[in-house]
């Protein structure tokens, strides 16, 4: 029996990686454990090429052009923004489904020529918002779906970190030219607004934003990228909510946390603690803790090891990239973000810039 199944299953998918830092590291350990062959890596040099080569386990590619005359069946796509749209329609090109890191792309149009070529190709494409695969978001998502939230009244959500703290500190991202117009928004505040629509199942429909750059000049450059942003948001079913993102905040290492309240109960996620999920209550309240055996089917399926043994950011990653896979060799998941979702997240983004330079309410396209 076990021969037959062995026989009849697909092969691993060939992987290809085009960047070789830290998010290609973690990409990679994901790859590794959803049975992905690593096959080819390539870099913006040909020596850090081989050096990611050696160091994560892949053949490095002879140069860039190389890379695309490959046989391969996915390629994830880690490098900076500003190249994200150049790599995704190559690879796409070559029949490969992809991966990109977020944002999509640097602007709405561009996010959206690739979801359509990859449409008009017949191939897939997902967007690492991975903090939708710790179970608990799915157990609040889960209760909310079930009704036992009552009607959605008020959002507080915030995305802390101090990485970018001092004027000293300094990085790609802070280069418009790399990283995009937006960087506090398009780096972190992105995976907020996909969280909370993903939660609620509800739509952001306008923003009132306001964006800070705190230090005019990083590592000698003039910066013209955000490094704080408020803002108030307006949902679908009615509900209204406060969003605020920092790369500034002292002691905040990866703070994202979201509070729902709806008319009957509050759910409040915060990453850092990913196991669990209180559920606040006017007659009482309670603290949930993970535990595939209490929890939502969509929930339970995505905990890997039992209660009482922690998961975190690279089992939720493991998972999405586990289920990438399940969708590009046709198979359903439950949950997936999407080049759809890519796009979702750079039209609201480019909403948010266009309320901030123009100090009023913007409506987000749907």
């Amino acid at each position: 029996m076990d021969t037959v199944a062995q026989a009849s299953a697909p092969p691993p998918p060939r992987i290809g990686m085009v960047g070789g830092g830290f998010m290609a590291r973690t990409h990679t350990h994901a790859a590794r454990a959803a049975g992905g062959h690593l096959d080819l890596i390539t870099t913006s040099s040909a020596a850090g090429g081989r050096r990611a080569a050696a160091e994560l386990g892949y053949r490095a590619a002879a140069t860039g052009e190389d890379f695309f005359d490959h046989d391969l069946d996915v390629v994830h796509i880690c490098t900076p923004n500003s190249t994200h749209a150049e790599h995704s329609l190559r690879a796409l090109d070559a029949g490969f489904h992809i991966i990109c890191e977020k944002p999509l792309a640097v602007d709405a149009a561009s996010a959206r020529s690739i979801s359509d070529r990859a449409q008009s190709l017949g191939l897939s494409g997902t967007v690492p918002f991975v903090y939708r695969y710790h179970p608990m978001v799915r157990e609040a998502r889960a209760r909310i779906r079930r009704g036992d939230a009552g009607t959605l009244l008020t959002i507080d959500a915030s995305y802390l970190q101090d990485w970018l703290l001092s004027a000293e500190d300094d990085n790609w991202r802070v280069d418009a030219g790399s990283g995009g117009p937006s960087r506090a928004f398009a780096d972190i505040g992105s995976h907020l607004v996909d969280l909370l629509e993903f939660i609620t199942d509800e739509a952001i429909v306008s923003v009132s934003a306001t964006t800070r750059t705190v230090h005019p000049r990083r590592g000698g450059a003039a910066v013209t990228t955000e490094d704080t942003v408020a803002m108030t948001v307006e949902l679908s079913g009615g509900g209204i909510g406060s969003v605020l993102i920092s790369q500034l905040a002292p002691g905040h290492k990866n703070g994202l946390v979201i509070d729902i309240a709806g008319s009957q109960e509050s759910l409040r996620f915060a990453q850092e603690r990913p196991e669990e999920l209180w559920v606040g209550r006017r007659a009482g309240s309670q603290l949930l803790v993970r535990d595939p055996d209490t929890l939502s089917p969509d929930a339970a399926r995505l905990c890997s090891v039992p209660a009482g043994h922690p998961q975190g950011y690279q089992d939720a990653f493991n998972a999405f990239v586990a289920d990438s896979y399940a969708v590009f060799a046709g198979e359903s998941r439950e949950g997936v973000p999407t080049l759809a979702d890519g796009v979702r997240a750079a039209l609201i983004t480019e909403a948010v810039l266009k309320s901030a330079a123009e100090r009023t309410w913007v409506e987000v396209e749907a």
